[in-house]
């Protein structure tokens, strides 16, 4: 199962997961089969083998949840911490415009909280509590918004390749062989 923004189970799915997972124990101890039980349940028939496998190996401690993959590198105190950090900006802690990177970022963490973080794993923190990339629109002074309009209604459908279009004879299958 793949999770979305880099992130694992939040604490409540976790428990919604091991709920379902002991009901699909439930089912199968009643005798039902896995395919039903799986279409009750509205998961894959392979989950519901590996939970039967677990509970007939272990039993109920075998579908328990095992909390967290990993602990976060940073708490939430320190996640904190590092929010307020951010807001004060990139020029507060001595780079010359208010550009946060990721690169950055990952300095601020080593020189505030003394912890090594990859930029993926930056990345991935800062999608789990809301943060966005943003990239600003920068425009230069001089731009004449009627005069780029104009060019890409006039010049640029001269400059752009015509697509090709498929239709008969288009392809080299169509076409009598010579001999």
């Amino acid at each position: 199962m793949r999770y979305p923004q880099g992130g694992g189970l939040s604490p409540e799915r976790q428990v919604f997961r091991e709920r379902i997972r002991l009901e699909a124990a439930g089912m199968s101890a009643a005798g039902q089969d896995n395919a039903v039980v799986a279409k009750e349940l509205r998961v894959s028939v392979r989950s519901v083998q590996r939970w039967r496998r677990s509970w007939t190996e272990q039993g109920e401690t075998g579908l328990r949840s095992r909390g967290p993959v990993s602990r976060p590198k940073l708490r939430e105190a320190l996640f904190t911490v590092l929010e307020e950090e951010l807001a004060k900006g990139p020029v507060a802690h001595g780079w010359p415009d208010q550009t946060w990177t990721l690169a950055r970022i990952r300095t601020l963490i080593g020189r505030r909280f003394r912890k090594a973080m990859t930029l993926s794993g930056i990345a991935q923190m800062l999608r789990r509590h809301g943060w966005s990339h943003q990239v600003p629109a920068r425009r230069a002074l001089e731009r004449d918004e009627a005069a780029v309009a104009g060019w890409v209604k006039d010049v640029w459908p001269r400059v752009e390749a015509p697509r090709r279009r498929s239709g008969p004879g288009s392809s080299s299958r169509t076409k009598p062989a010579s001999r």
